[in-house]
């Protein structure tokens, strides 16, 4: 899994594309099938992208995904669970202070957004995780939060 992680941040601007290519495409299908089945298809469609997201971004599934945002580096595999940027320990060599064998999520999360076309949207994430949404799907929120207007 941190292979492909450092792989997905990496290749952070072909990996945006595709998800705004993408990302409408699943929306609409996602308020599609909420419109013929309410919740009852949550749990496998959950699951699905926890396996997908997992296996690309070594996913938490926190709820309130912010890989776009973060050069396709998901800050919530910081050991220290920091959501807002890097800790004061990080090594001089990019390496976390608590796993030294582990590039600091930071520094990859830095150099991901650094060559995104929306380079700066790291600079505008939120502070604290909703720690209640836990385990929830991000793209049904998503999904839903479009259909009621927000």
């Amino acid at each position: 899994m941190y292979r492909v992680r450092l792989w997905s941040s990496r290749r952070s601007r072909f990996l945006e594309s595709v998800y705004n290519l993408g990302n409408p495409v699943i929306l609409v299908v996602l308020r599609f099938i909420t419109f013929l089945f309410g919740t009852k298809l949550d749990r496998p469609i959950t699951a699905l992208e926890a396996s997908f997201k997992g296996v690309m971004f070594d996913c938490k599934m926190c709820g309130n995904c912010v890989l776009s945002k973060t050069g396709m580096s998901c800050p919530m595999n910081c050991p220290k669970t920091i959501r807002n940027g890097p800790c004061g320990g990080v090594r001089a060599n990019g390496m976390c202070e608590v796993k030294a064998d582990m590039r600091c999520v930071w520094v990859e999360a830095w150099s991901g957004a650094g060559i995104m076309k929306d380079a700066g949207a790291i600079r505008s994430l939120d502070f604290a995780v909703d720690h209640s949404i836990k385990g929830r799907s991000t793209w049904l929120s998503l999904a839903r939060a479009k259909d009621q207007g927000q």
